[in-house]
Parts: structure tokens; sequence; C-alpha cells
């Protein structure tokens, strides 16, 4: 039987960060947002607690912890802010990969880098599926012994701070590839999700002519590589929609706890009840699923893709139906920028165009 019971070590670390995400992210959030940058200091201090290196291999200079424990750290984070979390530099999605390929070749000059505490920050760009592709206008081409890449990205996470690049992508005769790039070989424009994920460093990458010779994987390797990199990067995406969601629903419920009409308090009215209750089953939802996808990945189990597709598909759903209820339910207050909800709404849909 699968246990969704948290232990004592979990429980105090998710305390920890809670604290972290309420006394410095949250209160910090808006000044991220205005100034489309976290703030080198509390990039520093999450550095610091280990937050930022909770995926990478512990000869790199990370914790390399279980995903079930990641994703309760991760949620927690997200409660204090998403726009912020997706703006905290250094391995970004790319941790997933540098786990998986931690003894590779290319990615020893990196291995250094981060045991030396520098934290570079590396993006990732996926053109992979159908999807991807129409969404990217990005060609590779075969020329000699490597490749020819040109073209132009859609909004990519950390695209404006990153030092290097991973890219998954496909080739003329659809052969899956995994090649890394130096910061040299592109450029970046302003992305266009001007709603939300302001601090996230969004950006479209433009290659022009850039070579690749030199491959992480190709073929049946690369397709594989992909699979489990995937199936960790989409249970955490998820868990940090489920923090997002379970932030609005608290500030909701608070709100609608005090707030009065008609002499009484507006929880108490049957539609707002009823919308405070579907937004709770929907977190509680999420959160089994980003659970059960978690526990199946670390155990390496045959349906660990599925389910961790299936936990970012719901979530998806219920991070944009949470926060605009949110929104809903504060009425005219929650298009005002002094109360939360609004920036958690935009950074919801922004968060869905991003890894939908």
């Amino acid at each position: 039987m699968i246990s969704f019971r948290a232990t004592e070590d979990e429980v105090a670390f998710a305390n920890v960060v809670k604290e972290f995400a309420k006394d410095r992210i949250r209160k910090l959030a808006r000044e991220a947002e205005v100034k489309q940058k976290v703030d080198e200091i509390l990039i520093a201090e999450a550095n610091e607690l280990g937050f930022l290196s909770l995926e990478l291999p512990e000869e790199w200079g990370g914790l390399e912890l279980p995903l079930i424990s990641q994703v309760q750290i991760i949620k927690e984070l997200s409660y204090g802010d998403l726009g912020v979390l997706q703006g905290f530099t250094g391995s970004g999605d790319v941790g997933p990969l540098f786990r998986l390929q931690r003894e590779h070749s290319q990615f020893q000059a990196l291995k250094e880098r981060f045991r030396s505490q520098e934290n570079p920050t590396t993006a990732i760009v996926d053109l992979t599926n159908i999807e991807n592709m129409l969404r990217h206008s990005v060609s590779m081409k075969k020329e000699g012994n490597g490749y020819r890449l040109n073209g132009i990205t859609e909004p990519v996470r950390l695209a404006h701070f990153a030092e290097e690049l991973v890219i998954f992508a496909k080739d003329e005769a659809c052969n899956s590839l995994i090649f890394f790039l130096e910061n040299d070989q592109w450029s970046v424009e302003d992305g266009d999700y001007r709603l939300g994920l302001l601090a996230s460093g969004l950006g479209k990458i433009r290659f022009e002519n850039v070579p690749v010779s030199k491959l992480l994987a190709f073929g049946k390797e690369a397709d594989n590589l992909i699979k489990k990199f995937q199936t960790r990067h989409y249970i955490l995406q998820a868990a940090k929609e489920q923090g997002l969601m379970e932030a609005a629903l608290d500030y909701a419920t608070e709100y609608t706890a005090t707030r009065k009409a008609f002499g009484q308090e507006i929880a108490k009215f049957q539609g707002v009840s009823f919308k405070i209750a579907k937004m709770a089953i929907e977190t509680r939802i999420v959160r089994s699923l980003v659970w059960d996808a978690a526990l199946k990945a670390d155990e390496e189990t045959s349906t660990a893709y599925g389910s961790a597709l299936h936990a970012l598909h719901r979530a998806h759903r219920s991070v944009r139906f949470v926060t605009d209820a949110a929104v809903q339910l504060l009425g005219g207050h929650g298009f005002i920028q002094e109360f939360p909800v609004e920036k958690w709404m935009r950074d919801a849909q922004a968060q869905v165009a991003l890894y939908g």
C-alpha cells in the first residue's frame, strides 16, 4: 500500500521551507516582478539553504533528494510565490538531466562550477514533440559530421540569464538528439508572456547558423533519456502548480471568512462555500496525483511517465481554475495589486502556456 504520510524529516524540512517562503519569497514577489529579476540576496539565501540543488547529484554539491521529498519542498517554495521560484537562477529545469547524466564528459566543467558554489544558470529548449516543433521555428540540418541550427524559439524560462543551453531536438530524419551549447552561440530576444512569470527571465532564443557536432545522446539513447528526464520534469512542474493552488486557496478562504456582506461573513453564503470546497477538492486531487507520480518515479516503475503526464495535465487544468476562482471570490479586490491573487492568476496562465 502506498503511504502519503510525510516522514518526520520531510515535515521538519517543509516547515523550514514554508517559513522562508512566507517571510522572504512572498514579501519580495512584487519587487521581483517590477524589476523582472529575483533579488540576488534572496537567490543566495535559497542556494545556501540547498533549495536550488535538490535534484543535483551529491558529487556536484547537490542534495540529490528523492522526488517524493522534492515535491513537498518545491510545493512550499511555490506557496510563497511561483513567479519568484521560476526566477531562481542555477540549474533550473535542467536539474533532472544533470542527475541522469552526471558522469558525461561534456558536463564535467559544469560539475566543478556547481561544486564550487558558482551556481551557473542553464536553460533547456525542448523541440522534440510535434506541438513543440510547430511552436518553435527552429531547424536542424545535417552538415557533414554535424548539424546546423537556425531559427528562433518560443519563450524559454531563464533565457535572459542562461550561460549554457541544453537542447532536445529532432533532425530532418526524425532522429532525436540532445546537445549542449555555451553562451556565445545564441542571442536572446524578449518573450511575449507579458501576463505573468515576469521575473523568470523569459525570452526567445535565436540561433543563426550555429554548428553542432558534439552530442550528449542520439537516436534511441536520446529518446530514452528524454523520457526519463520528462518524467521527473513534469512532476516537479506539477508540484509548483500545487503550491500556487494552495496559496490561492488559503488566501481566498481567509478573505471570505473575515469579509462581511449583509451582516454575515461571505464564506457562509452557499455559492461562496461551494466554490471554496471545489477549490479545495481540486488542490487535494493534484496533491495526490503528484505524490503518486513522484513515488512511482523514485521506484522507476513502468507507469511513472504516464503518471507524470497525468499529474501535470490535471495540475494545468486545476491551477487555472483555482487561481481564477480566488480572484472572483475577492470581487473587485481580486484585480488590485495590493492583493496577490491577481498576480497568481497571471502566473498560472503563463505557467500553463510555458509548460503546456
